[in-house]
């Protein structure tokens, strides 16, 4: 009888080593927060039943050890009440467990800190606008995609990178960041910054799993992962930095060839992550290259337009890409896979074209400057930029925290049927 008591109590018990990790109140306040809508909790329902099973059968309600044991299923009901985006009923939606991220400088919140690389920020100005102003590797004043993401859907506050040094249970459980500064679907590109490639990312991904899988067991680690979302934010550092910057792939390629080389690999790297147990994966284009402010300085143009060629290349990529996605997802949606492109290009131009729209007065300098070394390691220690939110662009590059949230959530408008 106590054998088939522990057999029926699993899934509880899975539910509580994730609210464990992921609930962070006292115990009066979690059996508050029980999930217990409309008539869920009469004596027939499903989670009653569990419930009572659990504890014993229907004797067991009038036993005193019936209080410890309903504050243990208080925390994992509050922990696992689905998600509400933006207000909206999540019925009939699935619920996120996680967000997972790979990509480059726009999305690594840090995992390139402690690596030999040009690609990180680590250090002031960075991080000014961050809370407690820290310059935890986040290649902006404060948030990046990944954290407004996380937050936005409702899952955490920030997304932590895989390789920092304090990572906790719940970090693990409710998703990280795999993203590096300076990688690209080109592996050439990742060794021109002295850093981790796309293939080195999905390595990471699978380290995770493992670690994940020790920690909690295959069950837990199987529903997390396919639970969650993914994103993938590639591409920008393999136009810019590797093809246009670097004479090697020129000699190799023209553009359209090279943009054809970047996508297979895309889809290769997406299909991998799939195999790997990824459901939701949004694949996100280049932003507009030619309008990143040290971009337009390359370009020389005397009223500071964006430049042409590099807007070029990046329309090409978004829109081979794109087609991409759609085939593959076709393939894969039998499976239960959903994977999409999320446009960044559009979004982010139109803050650049209709400034005074959203409350920005500068759309093609930096606010710590605007040429290629206004950036990452080469501004380390420089001056605080004090009106970031006046600007489009943090640096040479990346875009500020204000510009970042207004895009993320038009993705997020844009993509919620992906999403949930």
């Amino acid at each position: 009888m106590q054998r088939a008591t522990t057999r029926s109590c699993a899934p509880l018990a899975s539910q509580l080593l994730h609210a464990r990790a992921s609930l962070q109140v006292d115990l009066a306040r979690a059996i508050k927060l029980v999930w217990c809508p409309g008539s869920s909790c009469t004596r027939d329902s499903p989670i009653m039943a569990s419930l009572t099973t659990c504890l014993g059968g229907r004797s067991s309600w009038r036993r005193p050890v019936l209080v410890h044991r309903l504050v243990v299923v208080a925390m994992a009901a509050a922990a696992f009440r689905p998600q509400v985006v933006h207000g909206a009923a999540s019925a009939g939606q699935q619920k996120i467990s996680a967000i997972f991220m790979f990509g480059d400088s726009i999305v690594d919140p840090g995992n390139n800190n402690n690596r030999f690389t040009e690609a990180k920020a680590n250090f002031p100005p960075y991080g000014q606008d961050f809370p407690g102003g820290v310059a935890t590797g986040r290649f902006s004043n404060g948030l990046v995609p990944g954290d407004l993401l996380a937050s936005k859907l409702g899952v955490k506050q920030l997304l932590p990178p895989f390789l920092s040094d304090d990572l906790e249970l719940k970090d693990l459980l409710t998703g990280v960041a795999f993203a590096c500064g300076g990688s690209g679907y080109d592996p050439l590109t990742s060794k021109l910054a002295t850093t981790l490639s796309s293939k080195d990312q999905l390595d990471l991904f699978r380290d995770y799993k493992e670690k994940v899988r020790a920690l909690v067991g295959e069950e837990e680690m199987t529903r997390v992962i396919s639970e969650a979302v993914y994103f993938v934010v590639m591409g920008a550092n393999d136009i810019l930095n590797n093809y246009f910057a670097v004479p090697l792939r020129r000699h190799e390629y023209d553009l359209p060839s090279y943009v054809d080389f970047l996508v297979s690999s895309a889809i290769s790297f997406t299909k991998t992550l799939n195999d790997m147990g990824a459901k939701r994966i949004g694949i996100v284009g280049v932003p507009p290259l030619g309008c990143c402010p040290s971009q337009i300085t390359l370009g020389g143009s005397p009223s500071r337009q964006c430049e042409p060629l590099r807007n070029q290349a990046s329309r090409l990529f978004n829109s081979r890409i794109s087609q991409e996605i759609e085939i593959l997802n076709a393939e894969r949606s039998a499976s239960g896979s959903t994977i999409a492109y999320f446009d960044i290009y559009y979004n982010l131009l139109d803050l650049i074209q209709n400034p005074a729209l959203y409350g920005f007065k500068d759309v093609s300098e930096g606010c710590c400057g605007s040429t290629v070394l206004n950036a990452a390691i080469f501004i380390a220690y420089h001056s605080a930029c004090p009106n970031a939110n006046d600007y489009i662009f943090w640096d040479g590059f990346h875009p500020t925290e204000k510009a970042y949230n207004i895009v993320v959530d038009k993705l997020i408008q844009q993509n919620m049927k992906y999403l949930m």
